[in-house]
């Protein structure tokens, strides 16, 4: 499965969903029964049957403790965040890197090293334990494979004419899997400068910016559009009910498909309102019951290297990454450059 301390416009109009009743800090707020989720989208089904719904119906059973749930972009869960920074909402924030990273530096996480995070794998949780992955995931695309009996398999390809305002990729710098459309670009064509060069001739193709990743797998499977960016976890789930969705990866010109890893990353709010409520959400995301369920139920890999999935699902995904040269990008380099990286490629596609 989606992903800024970035200053976008675009970024902040989306954020005007109204901010919810809880007083941050308040011994009221603190006494309730109650744990706030911010969150970048892909972990929660359409139909109420994505791993969050499981795992949060069994956490409020077994602690009678709700989860209120808020859903966005990346960037955008981030941002909100960060506007609400001396008055805290969220107790739980989940998004993808190079977000999770953004969201520590602006000090809007606090230490938390949930039960079993010794189980998961240094390059996946946050050295000073002030995050941790809880679902692990890879960058894709998907295609219509009803209109097109073959993926594609190149870059190149995309800038065919049978794909003018039939391809769509979520907004680098507000969503997740938008920042990793740029990511993977600059890797796979050995350079920023390249990797924007191809961008501004698949602006001829592209639909235009999109603040969700989710939303545009719905409009693959219903050939609205033929291929669009996502990720492995939140795809592969969509798929049980979107039977005309494929995932592929694209391959540098003469090469490999290639990928790169895209955890959704936990961290406890800093003066988190609910704080003892998120820390005993954060120990369940990670426990083993519900890692188990991280493929069966939502299409994702689990976190834990200790938990060993073997259901139809985790071999289905073992298939779809078979072949696939999996990546490790700089995330120091795009931490500290991720702003001018998307003035680039806002300059060099016109948006």
């Amino acid at each position: 499965m989606p992903r800024n301390t970035l200053k976008l416009a675009i970024a902040l109009s989306l954020l005007a969903a109204p901010a919810l009743s809880a007083c941050g800090g308040s011994s009221a707020a603190s006494d309730e029964k109650a744990v706030t989720v911010y969150s970048a989208d892909g972990l929660k089904g359409e139909n109420g049957d994505g791993w969050y719904d499981q795992v949060f119906k069994d956490f409020e059973k077994q602690t009678g403790i709700k989860v209120k749930y808020v859903e966005g972009g990346s960037g955008e869960m981030v941002q909100r965040a960060l506007r609400e920074k001396s008055n805290p909402q969220a107790d739980v924030l989940v998004t993808l890197p190079p977000f999770i990273q953004q969201a520590d530096g602006k000090g809007l996480l606090q230490k938390y090293a949930p039960q079993g995070a010794d189980q998961v794998d240094a390059a996946d949780k946050a050295a000073d334990g002030t995050w941790t992955s809880v679902v692990n995931n890879y960058f894709g695309f998907v295609y219509n494979k009803k209109e097109l009996k073959q993926a594609p398999t190149t870059w190149q390809e995309l800038l065919d004419g049978k794909y003018r305002d039939k391809l769509q990729y979520s907004t680098p710098g507000v969503a997740g899997d938008g920042t990793a459309v740029l990511i993977k670009a600059i890797h796979d064509f050995g350079g920023k400068d390249a990797a924007l060069a191809y961008l501004k001739k698949l602006q001829a193709n592209n639909v235009g910016p999109s603040a969700s990743t989710g939303k545009l797998a719905p409009k693959v499977d219903k050939g609205e559009l033929l291929v669009a960016n996502g990720d492995v976890q939140m795809n592969h789930a969509q798929s049980k009910t979107m039977p005309n969705l494929g995932i592929w990866f694209p391959a540098p010109q003469g090469g490999r498909p290639t990928t790169f890893a895209l955890p959704y990353a936990a961290g406890l709010v800093t003066k988190a309102p609910h704080g003892d409520n998120g820390r005993k959400l954060l120990d369940y995301l990670l426990s083993r019951t519900a890692q188990q369920q991280v493929s069966e139920i939502g299409g994702g890999f689990a976190a834990r290297k200790d938990v060993k999935a073997t259901d139809a699902e985790a071999v289905a995904l073992a298939q779809i990454m078979t072949g696939v040269e999996v990546f490790e990008p700089d995330w120091n380099d795009i931490d500290q450059n991720l702003t001018s990286y998307v003035d680039a490629w806002k300059s060099a596609t016109g948006s």
